[in-house]
């Protein structure tokens, strides 16, 4: 069967009278999505192929008994204004709010005391650098001299071009050696930070991801390291209001649909293979093909040609993500979520609500534990990582030392994001290729971000202004406003 992008509501003719142009993205994570919109927006009829049988790629939601549990926990600072301004197009900005002022619980369980000591990261409303200026000088979990030397790190971070090449295949942990800058310090602070961000610690991390982290979220607006969180499950945000966008943009959404190849036709057009399962192909015509899947994935589809090196997409690497999901029988945290040191916990968030069991009426609280550059962790049987986590939290919650637990599992993304080892950046290809009509977009592309939301729905921005600009049509939109 033969197939163009056709379908109801979609934008006007050319100006010419021919047919509006087509275009087809491979791909419903949140690169595809945005790519797909931002294209829909301008008039182009789009088609877009998801292989699973929802849409929000590795930021998504399942149904565990009367729970909807998301696979990984998700948040975004408000420097993140790509993300924003999606979430603000599929009208889902206030489902995912921001903290009035940036306040991160520290909680120390290798305090010599052997009890829990409490520390915060929070801001004030002084200009940058002062806004964190009493919060670092008060940190009870940094000695008065470690404190010292990290004003002095940050004032030379702040110096630094995150676009200089040089910066890229340097590691990020070295830099704050020269920095003076102590082990604890690294602990306490930087990979406090970075892990979450980054997906890898200071030592395994590009010293240019790492300054674009930090001068962005850090040292260039007093809020732009405000946290914000999905207060519904991430499914109703990427796929449920994702997909009533691009309806009502008139996408033609395919899902359990995946690309089984891509060519040049001798008109210039593409033809795109698709299939749902054995004995339903389907080829797609369109003047515009964008891949927004993962590397791999990206450089099995791509037509000869389309880049000079498509080997090195093979040489991104990846890092897992590792989540704990624990069901308490009682209330056993407080405060919305809280960062561990001195334990292999890192962050824990009251899933309560947004799971659904605060409705069930049935008492007690949902914990989720996210885990970054879990390497070590990853392949851990569930008995293991129960026998292994449980008694930190006990250690950190003192509430849960007795608290049932009715339900412990485990949730693991092997290849959450790209790995930002120092070198990444020369392997991380732009949006355009060598061949007219064909454009990249992932969170692994070049972005200058690391592999956040906040880089997929910018890398998504990027494909869909190129491809405009090839076909010549204006690309205005709140999105790229906001990029």
């Amino acid at each position: 069967m033969t197939a163009t992008t056709t379908g109801p509501g979609r934008g006007p003719a050319d100006g010419d009278g021919a047919a509006p142009a087509r275009a087809v993205v491979v791909g419903g994570g949140l690169a595809g999505i945005t790519a797909a919109l931002e294209l829909a927006d301008a008039g182009v009829r789009v088609t877009l192929l998801e292989g699973r049988p929802r849409l929000g790629g590795l930021a998504f939601s399942f149904r565990r008994g009367d729970l909807t549990i998301d696979n990984g926990q998700h948040v975004y600072l408000r420097c993140c204004t790509a993300y924003s301004s999606f979430l603000d197009r599929i009208d889902a900005l206030h489902l995912a709010p921001l903290q009035d002022r940036l306040d991160v619980p520290v909680l120390d369980v290798g305090h010599p005391s052997g009890k829990p000591r409490l520390g915060r990261l929070r801001r004030t409303a002084l200009p940058v650098p002062l806004h964190l200026a009493k919060s670092l000088a008060t940190y009870p979990h940094l000695s008065l001299a470690e404190r010292a030397a990290v004003g002095r790190a940050a004032l030379a971070l702040r110096g630094l071009d995150p676009q200089d090449p040089a910066l890229d295949g340097t590691d990020f942990g070295g830099w704050l050696r020269r920095k003076g800058q102590s082990a604890r310090t690294v602990e306490a602070l930087w990979d406090l930070i970075g892990v979450a961000t980054l997906n890898a610690t200071a030592g395994e991390s590009s010293l240019g991801l790492a300054a674009m982290v930090f001068k962005t979220a850090l040292l260039t607006e007093p809020g732009a390291a405000d946290i914000g969180w999905a207060h519904v499950p991430l499914g109703e945000l990427h796929d449920t209001r994702a997909r009533a966008a691009l309806d009502k943009a008139g996408v033609r959404t395919l899902l359990r649909t995946r690309a089984t190849g891509i060519a040049r036709a001798a008109d210039g057009t593409w033809q795109v293979g698709a299939e749902t399962g054995p004995g339903t192909a389907e080829q797609l015509t369109a003047e515009t093909v964008v891949l927004a899947v993962p590397q791999r994935e990206t450089h099995g589809l791509l037509p000869d040609g389309a880049l000079d090196e498509p080997g090195r997409l093979l040489e991104i690497g990846t890092a897992p993500i590792l989540n704990l999901h624990v069901v308490y029988d009682r209330k056993v945290l407080r405060q919305p979520f809280f960062a561990a040191l001195g334990s292999p916990v890192q962050w824990v968030f009251d899933r309560t609500e947004s799971s659904g069991l605060a409705a069930g009426g049935e008492g007690g609280q949902y914990l989720a534990v996210s885990q970054s550059a879990a390497q070590d962790d990853i392949e851990r049987p569930v008995a293991e990582l129960r026998a292994r986590y449980l008694p930190e939290l006990e250690r950190l919650l003192p509430a849960a030392r007795g608290a049932g637990v009715r339900d412990f599992f485990v949730t693991r993304e092997r290849t959450a994001t790209f790995a930002p080892t120092p070198g990444v950046g020369r392997l991380r290809p732009t949006a355009r290729t060598n061949t007219p009509g064909l454009y990249l977009a992932g969170a692994w592309t070049a972005t200058g971000w690391p592999a956040t939301m906040e880089g997929a729905v910018r890398s998504g921005v990027h494909a869909a202004g190129a491809a405009l600009s090839e076909l010549g049509r204006p690309h205005v939109s709140p999105l790229r406003e906001a990029v």
